[in-house]
């Protein structure tokens, strides 16, 4: 994986959005203070990832970290709808762990089985779900973040 961030990564305004919403809704800091936020979220040993408003949503960053977990490069992960990066939940699982995150603005106990372009299943545990909503109220989408990846293949 390259180690700068790609050129074709998001704007700033949506990095931005990534690390204020997050430090917004849950009171804590996704990365340290940086000079250079693109650098920082895309360094971040933490998997972070987010996707947009589409009717079928579409990744439109993925770190280094998350890059490796799911085994594809910057513009193939940038290209996924988010559902298939995950095995299918059960309709009302889904429904109720949405409603959540749309409810609470996020959730940090999120675990479930993420898949690799490989096919190579892993879990992630205590996950953070949140939703990418800017300081002047407009949502552009939801974001996560996990720690570690367990391999289950």
């Amino acid at each position: 994986m390259p180690a700068l961030p790609p050129p074709l990564s998001p704007s700033l305004p949506l990095l931005i959005c990534i690390a204020d919403s997050f430090l917004r809704l849950t009171g804590r800091r996704l990365i340290a203070p940086a000079s250079d936020l693109r650098a920082a979220l895309w360094e971040s040993p933490a998997v972070i990832v987010a996707h947009g408003t589409e009717p079928d949503p579409v990744f439109f960053y993925g770190n280094r970290a998350a890059l490796t977990a799911f085994d594809m490069s910057f513009a193939d992960f940038t290209r996924l709808p988010s559902r298939y990066s995950a095995e299918p939940l059960l309709r009302e699982e889904r429904a109720a762990f949405l409603a959540r995150v749309s409810r609470d603005g996020f959730i940090d106990d999120y675990a479930g089985v993420r898949i690799s372009s490989r096919g190579k299943r892993f879990r992630i545990e205590q996950a953070v779900v949140w939703n990418l909503v800017d300081a002047a109220g407009i949502c552009h989408g939801q974001a996560a973040t996990f720690a570690q990846w367990i391999p289950l293949d």
